[in-house]
């Protein structure tokens, strides 16, 4: 009998372990199989939610994957490489959107002319064979690169340029054809934004700024076969700069400074103490040049009062007039020598 019990308990054990895929609720949820959503309108039972938070939530939580797991069996159903599917109905809710509705990308010049032509895309292999390597190679990327690289790691010069650095002249080509798209790939996002763009650089819908026309004159200038080294310059002339304008020139790249760990911690700490130093910074010169001002005007005004009062003295001891010997300045043509009287002083030197 024992045995028996055993077993009926572990049975019992088992059957409320799985619970049953009935379920029964005061308000029925609201299922909507579309969106794969339950709204549940029933009141929460404060008692048991106080009592164990966890164990309730988790227990509305699963009688409500339930409704929606018993709504998706009730659905017409399609087997796919040995896996049965559902075919969920048309949402019936209505979810608003996070961000506007997608546009479609507009078209490039390429793509535009390319449609009224007829002319479709011709897919590419992503290898071909190089008969000189004697291998497959990539079609494009940086494999690619590398085995042009490997191919001509020889160039024929000119005999009458033996100077001349050929493979410069190829990186330098190289260079202005990316530079080239990269401006073609400008100016079909500003025709897609509708603005104005000029022939060279850009221009902006009403008039271009200085800044602008510099950089389309040095664009052109540098447009030349000789990358604008033989090109005169104009008088006044001003060189372009800001982010971007090296890789609109042809032949130029714009080096980025090394960041380095030293230099981004210094940095960080400087924005650091500025923010949190909320002191005023005390420029120790500036204070010692004022003081040293205040001390002299202190000085000054107690010679005053000292020179006013010894004045005052003088006046007293002596009266109403004090006689002072003073040199009188001899009067107009009275202190001049006779022309034909010898003078029986000291002579002057």
């Amino acid at each position: 009998m024992d045995i028996v019990k055993e077993v009926l308990d572990k049975q019992q054990k088992d059957l409320q372990k799985y619970k049953p895929i009935t379920v029964e609720k005061p308000l029925e949820p609201t299922v909507d199989v579309g969106h794969m959503l339950v709204s549940d309108p029933n009141y929460f039972d404060d008692a048991l939610l106080k009592a164990d938070r966890e164990k309730y939530v988790l227990d509305i939580t699963r009688d409500n994957v339930q409704l929606l797991i018993n709504s998706i069996w009730e659905l017409p159903t399609d087997r796919v490489d040995e896996s049965i599917v559902a075919k969920l109905p048309a949402p019936r809710a209505v979810l608003p959107r996070a961000r506007k509705l997608p546009v479609p990308k507009p078209l490039t010049k390429w793509q535009e002319f390319a449609k009224a032509k007829g002319i479709k895309k011709r897919t590419r292999d992503k290898k071909v064979y190089d008969d000189v390597l004697e291998k497959w190679v990539p079609t494009y990327g940086y494999q690619r690169y590398k085995a042009e690289k490997e191919r001509d790691w020889v160039l024929e010069v000119p005999q009458n340029d033996p100077n001349r650095d050929m493979f410069k002249e190829k990186r330098d080509l190289r260079i202005e054809r990316v530079a080239k798209n990269e401006v073609a790939r400008m100016k079909n996002i500003a025709r897609a934004k509708k603005v104005n763009v000029a022939r060279t650089g850009f221009v902006g819908p009403d008039s271009a700024s200085a800044k602008q026309l510099i950089t389309v004159s040095n664009v052109v200038k540098a447009s030349t076969a000789s990358v604008g080294v033989f090109q005169e310059s104009l008088p006044n002339e001003k060189q372009a700069r800001g982010i971007g304008v090296k890789e609109l020139i042809p032949g130029e790249k714009r080096k980025k400074k090394p960041s380095t760990l030293i230099g981004e911690k210094r940095r960080n700490i400087e924005i650091v103490n500025k923010v949190l130093n909320k002191m005023p910074k005390i420029d120790i010169d500036r204070a010692i040049s004022l003081q040293k001002a205040e001390a002299r005007a202190e000085r000054e005004a107690a010679e005053n009062d000292d020179g006013e009062d010894g004045e005052r003295r003088k006046k007293k001891k002596g009266g109403k007039k004090s006689k002072t010997f003073s040199r009188k300045k001899p009067k107009g043509g009275q202190g001049k020598r006779a022309q034909g009287k010898k003078s029986s002083g000291r002579k002057r030197r």
